[in-house]
């Protein structure tokens, strides 16, 4: 299916080194931010307490977030765990206070606003947890990472594993680097959302990779940058139209989602962005510099009387 029938070849490998250029100073700017600012992280990872309560009716979530935010509290996430009546409450942790003390100090003030709510359990989330989380988060991390090299490696060629691996490195650093500056909270839902754009961002590399792949095949007098090419310019009414349905998917969560569910889809949202930008102006262009050519795609087919063949003449 196409609605956007492009005739012509664009040009995208001509202006590559302007691309990854600017590729490069959003890449750096987002590692100064990731080690000048640190993540904002949040109550699983750092520690704190965690309450669910019961309501008898369908709990308003914005109401119990507005009166916990009375007490003093930043950064609380408040979502419905279960049903619509349950809700769970993350609380970061305070110096001084106790998380017994913290758990009464917040039923208080919502069994002043609704009678009837009941506390079901409360339980405290210590530093430990929150270590063993971030260690877990990066072993996904690298497993995802190295999945997708060994993938690339093996369905490809090892520079389209290389480029492609770096531009879905720049994505994942890149998002990093906007949760840093903003000091947006990081949480499992967010990492989550890393760990999903990493995936997302490899499946518009492998499209691009694999029409290169059949250019090659196809057209034998193009030159590596024209196949380069016209494979990204064949490939854009896919691209819009995959990419222009889930970012509405996505920004429909970021918009009406509520609380629970902006921050992770602000990382999709991003993530979705900069993986079209990375698949066509870094994982290309990389592939292009490092070399790729015909032959490391396609093995060349030996001539009748080739006398490397050891069965050339052979009488049957």
């Amino acid at each position: 299916m196409e609605f956007f029938k492009i005739k012509k070849d664009i040009p995208f490998m001509k202006n590559a080194l302007v691309f990854n250029a600017v590729s490069f100073v959003t890449f750096a700017l987002a590692v100064f931010f990731l080690f000048s600012k640190g993540l904002h992280l949040s109550v699983e990872f750092t520690g704190g307490t965690l309450m669910e309560v019961s309501y008898s009716q369908p709990a308003d979530l914005n109401k119990v977030r507005a009166t916990v935010g009375t007490l003093g509290f930043s950064e609380v996430q408040v979502q419905n765990f279960g049903t619509a009546r349950d809700v769970m409450i993350r609380l970061p942790a305070q110096k001084g206070v106790s998380s017994a003390q913290q758990s009464e100090k917040v039923l208080s003030a919502l069994k002043a606003d609704n009678a009837e709510v009941t506390l079901r359990r409360t339980e405290f989330v210590g530093p430990q947890v929150g270590d063993e989380l971030a260690h877990d988060g990066l072993k996904a991390l690298a497993f995802v990472v190295i999945g997708i090299v060994l993938y690339l490696a093996i369905r490809f060629e090892w520079k389209f594993a290389v480029s492609a691996i770096i531009a879905n490195l720049h994505d994942v650093i890149i998002i990093l680097g906007f949760f840093a500056f903003f000091q947006w909270e990081f949480s499992l839902a967010v990492l989550a959302a890393v760990l999903a754009v990493l995936g997302y961002s490899v499946n518009e590399s492998v499209v691009i990779f694999d029409r290169i792949r059949e250019n090659f095949r196809r057209f034998r007098k193009m030159s590596t940058v024209e196949v380069i090419d016209n494979a990204i310019t064949s490939t854009i009414s896919r691209t819009i139209i995959t990419h222009g349905c889930t970012q509405i998917m996505v920004l429909s969560m970021l918009l009406f989602g509520g609380e629970t569910l902006h921050y992770f889809a602000m990382a999709l949202t991003i993530g979705i962005c900069f993986g079209i930008y990375s698949s066509v102006f870094v994982a290309a262009a990389i592939a292009m510099w490092l070399g790729i050519q015909r032959e490391d795609l396609i093995k060349p087919l030996k001539k009748d009387n080739d006398p490397s063949d050891e069965n050339a003449g052979a009488v049957v």
